[in-house]
């Protein structure tokens, strides 16, 4: 069953249409936005179609840290880890960890300033 794995600090706010799929853990720090239409992942699949055909599905969790704000239609994939303070660009696709005290955006998500 979902929404057993999803752990959120203070003050955390979501807008509308915003899907967390959580076979893993999700964790959310303190005061965390997600706008409308922001989709968390933890399922993911092997990349070998034999295995994949299989059947077989894999987690990886996801956790993302204090006084983050995701924009709008940003996708956070599995395995992700995002630190404090960042600000992921509407439409952003995150792929990779992210450090703290910076803005990420595009596709794959990279870093476009320090704050």
């Amino acid at each position: 069953d979902y929404g057993y794995n999803i752990f959120l600090g203070n003050n955390f706010f979501a807008n509308f249409d915003c899907v967390m799929l959580d076979v893993c853990p999700i964790r959310i720090g303190d005061n965390c936005m997600l706008a409308p239409g922001v989709h968390i992942y933890t399922a993911t699949h092997p990349i070998d179609p034999v295995a994949r055909n299989s059947g077989a599905e894999l987690g990886k969790p996801v956790t993302i840290g204090n006084n983050v704000w995701i924009g709008g239609r940003a996708v956070i994939n599995p395995g992700v880890t995002i630190g404090d303070n960042v600000v992921v660009a509407s439409g952003a696709v995150v792929t990779k960890d992210v450090p703290d005290n910076v803005v990420v955006g595009g596709n794959p998500a990279r870093i476009i300033k320090k704050l």
